[in-house]
């Protein structure tokens, strides 16, 4: 019975705190009451089976208390306990996961101007790995895209302070800042001797989220580079647009995911029954199911899907989903494993918590979280060595591959055409871009993408002969 009392009053303290911050200091003192009235230090039992007894959790919160107490009252410097409390809470809920936070006032203000608001940002998605600060993906057109930033890189510093220790959330609140401005990352990146620093301007950060072209005609790429509110509408513009396409490849490498609605809708698009994706947490409310429909449903067109360690959340939805339905090839490296959900819950009107609810699971049940999606077939990241036979020069290759010979051992003619501006040069003519083709000579510079073309082509030649 006196337990059960105990019990009750630390409820009402609890329900009171999420009235207001104000009762803290009340909850405080009524806990160092019962924790007097049970004499030296509670020890509270680390439980690693399951939810902790009433005991056990009286235990835990006479402990925290008493602790506080202590350094309120023995620390060398003045403390504030309000301060204590919301630092307790950043350690408590950052060693939960890498994704779950406490936010403070200026933190859940941050928050708003991001979801509300333009702002200042560098282009990046960035998660913790083996607990180091790591980039998931520089988004395409972005200034860290433009600066050289690579998924895979392991952040070390931001300006002269370092990550070790930091969270997501103070390591994106320390690059963002005013367009114009710049900031020095020095990072870590795989076969590098020594640390790289690269300086990035801040800029408005504006996404085209996905871009089309064609390759030989027949094959139709589309490269989603996130999932923002125009992806879905996106891709049936491209497929529309393409109507002789035979086959598709969906680039979705270095996509650091985004909104789940889109991904399940680009799955939908080429699935028409079963559950494409499905999240389950403690909560009921957080168990849903997110099923494909057959509305303009595509089930025959054969398609590829490329993937490398900085798709991420949902790109790896939509991958393995796409894997677990027998609708796809998937091609590339092992994605990057972040298949959690957060919800932010505000705690009055200038606080929050951003906490992991659920988890995401794939129609064949498997998770993504820290297991990401196997390629079916594994291609790294590289270049194919491909010279062509000198003898079986093409013709439209001959006049430039001269011009080429002779600039070798005719130094002054070379000068003298880079500095006529009167007359533009034939080479370059000829090489001007065609941003809606992909050329045999791009195919070769990037060996997944030309693995991914080889592996369609023979799904078409399959494909034709089920008919």
């Amino acid at each position: 019975m006196f337990f059960n009392k105990i019990i009750n009053q630390f409820g009402e303290l609890t329900n009171m705190i999420k009235k207001s911050k104000k009762i803290i200091a009340a909850g405080v003192l009524s806990t160092l009451t019962v924790a007097y009235l049970f004499g030296s230090f509670a020890q509270a039992k680390e439980n690693t089976k399951g939810p902790s007894s009433a005991k056990e959790k009286l235990e835990a919160y006479i402990k925290f208390t008493q602790i506080l107490n202590v350094i309120e009252s023995q620390y060398v410097d003045d403390v504030n306990t309000t301060d204590l409390v919301d630092k307790a809470l950043k350690g408590l809920l950052s060693n939960l996961d890498a994704h779950s936070t406490f936010m403070d006032t200026k933190a859940y203000k941050d928050l708003s101007v991001q979801t509300k608001g333009e702002f200042g940002g560098l282009g990046i998605s960035i998660g913790m790995k083996e607990g180091a600060l790591t980039v998931i993906a520089p988004i395409v057109g972005t200034p860290a895209f433009k600066a050289g930033v690579k998924a895979g890189d392991i952040i070390l510093k931001i300006n002269e302070v370092a990550t070790i220790g930091m969270n997501i959330d103070e390591s994106v609140k320390l690059m963002r800042g005013k367009p114009g401005t710049s900031l020095v990352l020095t990072i870590i990146r795989k076969k590098e001797p020594k640390p790289l620093k690269i300086k990035i301007t801040r800029d408005i950060i504006k996404i085209q989220s996905v871009y089309a072209k064609s390759i030989e005609d027949k094959v139709l790429y589309i490269h989603v580079t996130s999932f923002d509110q125009k992806v879905v509408s996106g891709v049936e513009e491209a497929i529309k647009e393409h109507n002789n396409t035979q086959g598709i490849i969906l680039d979705l490498r270095n996509n650091p995911g985004g909104l789940l609605g889109q991904a399940v809708g680009l799955v939908d698009l080429f699935v028409e029954k079963g559950v494409i994706v499905s999240q389950k947490g403690k909560v009921r409310g957080e168990n849903l199911d997110y099923k494909a429909s057959k509305k303009h449903t595509d089930t025959k067109t054969p398609i590829v899907v490329l993937v490398n360690g900085g798709s991420a959340s949902a790109s790896e939805i939509v991958s393995g989903a796409l894997q677990d339905f027998n609708r796809s090839i998937v091609v590339g490296e092992k994605t990057f494993g972040k298949g959690s959900v957060q919800v932010v819950m505000p705690i009055g009107q200038d606080e929050a918590l951003k906490l992991t609810v659920a988890r995401y699971y794939l129609p064949s049940g498997r998770t993504i979280q820290a297991v990401g999606v196997t390629p079916d077939i594994l291609v790294h990241l590289g270049k194919i060595d491909y010279i062509e036979d000198p003898i079986l020069l093409k013709e439209r290759d001959l006049k430039k591959h001269l011009e080429s010979e002779l600039e070798k051992i005719d130094t002054k003619k070379t000068k003298k055409t880079k500095t006529d501006k009167t007359t533009p040069s034939s080479e370059n003519n000829e090489t001007e871009v065609d941003d809606t083709i992909i050329t045999e000579e791009q195919l070769y510079k990037d060996a997944q993408l030309k693995s991914a073309v080889d592996i369609l082509k023979a799904l078409i030649i399959t494909n034709k002969g089920n008919k």
